[in-house]
């Protein structure tokens, strides 16, 4: 069986950051607002009013600092709270396909390998620009890579499930190389009016090549050692935003077609399962939690991080093994743990091992071990 490495990352970041304090001044702005517009239904005890947010409760909650986005000013406007992306003409590209060549000219040129010696290119995001034509084969055709390319949605597992993919692929001998790119624009399926999670979203777009071991030529090489994915249905994180929107005549602009969940049951219900698929992966493959130098976790919350990193090291981690980016990037679904590797592996030595790991909606978990070699 042919062995995979990954021999390049990139990463886009966006230009506008948000840090808590302006957020939550916007946030708490139109909170006036509404209390004041419904006075006497609060007054009358037929209307909760609604509360603040503030920087300590946000870091409190998840550890997050600030965030990237591809537009702060419709963000931050009271009257809008949500970015303001114009629409561009089909002639024009995507906004996701321009943040796909960008982080996957970065990934491309650390790897050493030209868009011609691609064969596969997989687009892998919690939510698609469009339904069609694939953003993957928009991607392909700006980018001149060969072979075939292809959208899927795992959600925040969606990089994880695609590096699987391509792997398999490379390893079965139908292709040689592959590019996973994951364009997150998470602020576009985010509520910003809604106080337990206007906070948790970034936008960002991270990618990865992945190589025949013995084509490789990039002095930065991780050999996958194996990947393992895991699926158990929930509604606990939802997003019921589709194209049957308009066919059941709901509401469009309903908030349950936006981001929407239980943070305590996720909470409680995730890490286990997730450190469970993590060391029972381990195990199948003759490793342990003490084997690893570093755990490159999805990033979604901090409280999370911790207690999964301790179910699989078995202690808490020591500074820089499960390095934490969600503090200035807040979450950036499939991208996070991207990011993480993207940012904390140049420092690893030949024969260090790692999990690549994420998780989210579904639910769904992926685990990729690596070696540096």
């Amino acid at each position: 069986m042919t062995d995979v490495v990954i021999t390049g990352t990139g990463l886009f970041t966006p230009e506008h950051a948000i840090d808590n304090e302006a957020l939550v001044a916007s946030f708490n702005t139109w909170v006036d607002a509404e209390n004041a517009r419904h006075a006497a239904a609060i007054e009358a005890g037929e209307r909760e009013p609604l509360q603040h947010s503030s920087s300590e409760f946000i870091v409190k909650a998840s550890g997050i600092h600030s965030r990237y986005v591809l537009d702060a000013a419709g963000i931050l406007d009271p009257q809008r709270m949500r970015p303001r992306l114009p629409s561009r003409s089909n002639d024009e590209p995507s906004i996701q396909c321009e943040m796909g060549m960008a982080a996957a000219r970065q990934a491309l040129e650390t790897a050493g390998v030209e868009p011609g010696e691609i064969d596969m290119v997989i687009v892998a995001c919690s939510n698609l620009e469009r339904a069609y034509p694939a953003v993957a084969v928009e991607l392909q055709a700006q980018l001149g890579t060969q072979g075939h390319a292809f959208d899927m949605n795992v959600a925040c597992s969606s990089a994880t499930f695609a590096i699987d993919l391509a792997a398999n692929a490379i390893r079965g001998g139908n292709i040689r190389r592959a590019l996973v790119v994951n364009p997150e624009i998470c602020s576009a399926h985010l509520n910003f009016r809604d106080r337990d999670s206007h906070f948790i979203f970034g936008d960002a777009c991270t990618a990865v090549v992945l190589e025949d071991a013995a084509l490789a030529t990039s002095e930065t090489r991780f050999e996958i050692l194996g990947t393992r994915l895991a699926t158990r249905f929930s509604n606990a994180i939802r997003n019921n935003a589709g194209f049957l929107n308009r066919v059941t005549d709901s509401d469009p602009l309903a908030s349950d077609k936006l981001f929407v969940q239980e943070g305590r049951r996720v909470f409680k219900e995730v890490c286990p399962m997730v450190a469970a698929l993590i060391n029972d992966h381990l195990q199948s493959l003759g490793l342990e939690g003490n084997d690893l130098s570093r755990l490159w976790l999805h990033q979604a919350n901090h409280h999370m991080n911790d207690l999964i990193a301790r179910r699989v090291l078995g202690h808490d981690p020591e500074p820089g093994q499960a390095p934490i980016i969600l503090d200035r990037y807040a979450n950036t679904s499939s991208a996070g743990s991207i990011i993480a590797f993207h940012l904390h592996h140049a420092d690893l030595e030949s024969g260090n091992v790692g999990v690549v790991c994420s998780f989210g909606a579904g639910y769904s978990a992926g685990c990729v071990v690596v070696r540096r070699l």
